[in-house]
């Protein structure tokens, strides 16, 4: 065990995931997934972050980062943050700005554990042995016969909750939406937990149409029915509804979250640990959302949201994201996998993860 080494090398990749189907929400269309991957590492040791953004956070790490975190100890981290965040502030710090210190901060936690030779855990704190999961996926480019069989997989993986995509703007989208929802409805059926997703495509007067409508089939969670960028409409559309209203997979910086929870916006507040600046944002926001009584929700990368759930006492589960559940075990090795619809962190050093020798196939 080495308790203390300064950090001497900081690299980058870059990998793209071709998708297995066409993929599209109600707002946006994809073929591929990108993910920025950082190595910190301290003599023989390393740690390993990553976020889902596009390619130039490699940039921002290798020239506006790294300079500032070689030389430092991990131990040193809370002073390292505070360094990054200034250096970053006339650059703007949200965005691809974010996913580039979450991933950093990502490692630099990863790094700390593996030279202590504890798990990430022994870190961050234990307040749950496993993380619940909920099936995600359900693409409006999905036909049928797919996104039936996607719900009923995660079904017999033990999932009790399910969530899939509407809010499509074309016309006719209320009506296929609706379709959709009936359809997953039966596929889950009735005793497993009904999520939609409208990713902020509806607008405030759509919105409210929806959950009036979605209330026939029995969805618990209803998330972003519109832009979390609008948190008093959300805050209307709230306090009406009879399911949980969510939002937060865009919050950046911790005040990003108090926004939302000072509307009394969300039921509960998403996190996505790849954006919201790695473990310690993960634990502001996780903090700020307790002192309103909210619980929260870790959005996608359910790896490394496993142990970010695990540490919060007021976390209620983590998004199994279909595109990044398919992807990390691609790139990587010591992956967790559902048990009993649930993810259970293990004991090995740091988060346990290493990039594999499969990812070279998907590095640009």
């Amino acid at each position: 065990m080495v308790a203390s080494a300064a950090i001497d090398r900081i690299e980058t990749n870059v990998y793209r995931v071709p998708t297995d189907l066409p993929e599209a929400d109600g707002t946006a269309e994809w073929a591929e997934t990108t993910i920025v991957v950082a190595t910190v590492a301290a003599g023989s040791t390393e740690g390993l972050g990553y976020s889902y953004c596009e390619a130039g956070a490699a940039d921002v790490i290798e020239h506006m980062l790294a300079p500032l975190v070689r030389g430092r100890r991990p131990e040193e981290l809370p002073a390292i943050r505070a360094v990054l965040e200034h250096k970053v502030r006339n650059t703007g710090r949200d965005g691809l700005v974010a996913c580039a210190l979450s991933a950093m901060d990502v490692a630099l936690w990863d790094l700390r554990a593996r030279l202590l030779d504890v798990p990430l855990l022994a870190l961050l704190g234990r307040a749950s042995p496993s993380a619940r999961a909920y099936g995600s996926g359900g693409f409006t480019t999905y036909d049928d016969s797919t996104m039936a069989q996607q719900l009923r997989g995660w079904v017999a993986a033990g999932m009790t909750a399910a969530k899939i995509k509407i809010g499509e703007s074309r016309g006719g989208a209320e009506s296929r939406d609706l379709h959709r929802v009936r359809l997953a409805r039966e596929a889950i059926g009735p005793s497993v937990e009904l999520f939609v997703d409208a990713n902020g495509g509806y607008t405030p007067s759509q919105a409210r149409r929806m959950e009036r409508a979605l209330q026939e089939f029995g969805v618990r969670w209803f998330e972003e029915p519109v832009s979390s960028d609008m948190p008093e409409e959300l805050a209307d559309i709230r306090s009406s509804s009879r399911m949980d209203i969510a939002a937060g997979e865009y919050c950046w910086r911790v005040q990003d979250a108090a926004r939302l929870l000072e509307a009394r916006a969300v039921d509960c507040l998403q996190l996505d640990v790849t954006r919201c600046g790695g473990f310690t944002g993960w634990l502001q926001g996780a903090a700020v959302a307790a002192a309103h009584g909210v619980e929260i929700s870790a959005h996608c990368a359910p790896q490394l949201s496993a142990h970010a759930v695990c540490a919060s006492p007021n976390a209620r589960h983590l998004e199994y994201f279909h595109d990044h559940a398919r992807i990390e075990p691609l790139l990587f090795d010591g992956t967790l996998h559902v048990r009993s619809g649930a993810l259970v962190p293990h004991d090995l050093p740091g988060h346990g993860l290493s990039v594999s020798d499969r990812a070279e196939e998907f590095r640009t």
